[in-house]
């Protein structure tokens, strides 16, 4: 008989990394400890568990998941979609009626929680306020290549005083809380990550819309948040593609395969169409391109080998 033990936010209990790896003599024991930074594995209990161990990353419900939950409300999938994108992923709101006296208590419940007790109490962090300060600079940049230089002289400019160390140090705290995700560019025609301007994208949608004061307007943005959450719960490495001037939205890796999308709300104009499938068709290798858009087009279209298909079904495909 198998023995299964579950722990939950083991990186509060003091010294846990010890009694977590004398669990593993035990025979016919299955153990799962589950944490909400990258703290957990980093240290003594990566070293003492090395070899023994998968790591699992969570993210809250994908489209298809809260599609699932919610088809049933008669509601259609694209109702069901904008408020995927009004209101979050977190699984309790599929189980829930649309009530905003509810849900944004509930939101902000989960971001205090990981404002207070991941972030600011591990660093050590007394101004939380300007902690709160970056994290809505990062909010609505989402989308926006991001200098670090910049969100301190921005700041510095409304009358706080924080150093360009300050800031890197903040911002790594808020990815090691995975609020936030940093997405480096690569370079494809050099074959090279780049370290400067990366992108950085949110775990949640909802919060962003509660601490920004509402429904985003920015859906171009949204959308492109939405897709990179996707590509990683797909177990894609993803990146930023660099060529030239020009910028392809993600480049994703799982395996040997590598496909190049480009995310736009809508691409009728032939205007927007041709801006968005230029970069694709100057990438110099054969690997799959993907154009996604919200845009109704029946059956997938095709642009000279570039694949063009509509993101909610997309987001609905069999993984």
């Amino acid at each position: 008989q198998i023995t299964y033990i579950f722990i939950d936010e083991v990186q509060n209990c003091k010294n846990f990394e010890k009694a977590v790896d004398s669990l593993f003599i035990k025979e016919d024991t299955d153990v799962y400890i589950t944490g909400s930074n990258a703290y957990m594995l980093s240290g003594e209990l990566a070293t003492l568990l090395s070899g023994r161990y998968i790591t699992i990353d969570m993210l809250p419900l994908s489209f298809r998941e809260y599609y699932e939950a919610k088809k049933d409300t008669g509601n259609s999938k694209k109702e069901l979609f904008n408020d995927y994108m009004k209101w979050g992923s977190f699984p309790y709101l599929a189980t829930i009626e649309k009530n905003p006296n509810v849900i944004h208590p509930y939101i902000e419940g989960i971001y205090n929680t990981i404002l207070i007790k991941d972030i600011a109490k591990r660093e050590g962090i007394t101004d939380v306020s300007l902690l709160e300060s970056i994290i809505k600079v990062l909010m609505s940049s989402i989308g926006s290549p991001i200098s670090i230089k910049k969100i301190s002289d921005t700041l510095n400019s409304s009358g706080r005083k924080i150093s360009v160390n300050t800031v890197a140090s903040y911002m790594n705290a808020l990815t090691d809380s995975y609020l936030f995700y940093k997405v480096d560019r690569y370079d494809i025609k050099g074959r090279q990550f780049l370290k400067t301007l990366g992108k950085y994208y949110l775990v949640d949608m909802g919060i962003r819309n509660l601490l920004l004061s509402g429904y985003s307007t920015d859906l171009g943005n949204v959308i492109e948040n939405i897709t990179y959450l996707e590509l990683l719960r797909r177990g894609n490495k993803v990146s930023i593609g660099k060529l030239a001037e020009k910028e392809i939205d993600f480049v994703a890796v799982n395996s040997d395969e590598i496909i190049y999308y480009q995310v736009a709300a809508t691409v009728l104009d032939a205007t927007t169409l041709q801006r968005e499938l230029l970069p694709l068709n100057r990438i110099p290798d054969h690997h799959r391109k993907v154009l996604l858009s919200l845009d109704e087009i029946g059956v997938p279209a095709n642009y000279e080998g570039i694949g063009h298909l509509n993101l909610v079904d997309w987001l609905l495909e069999e993984e």
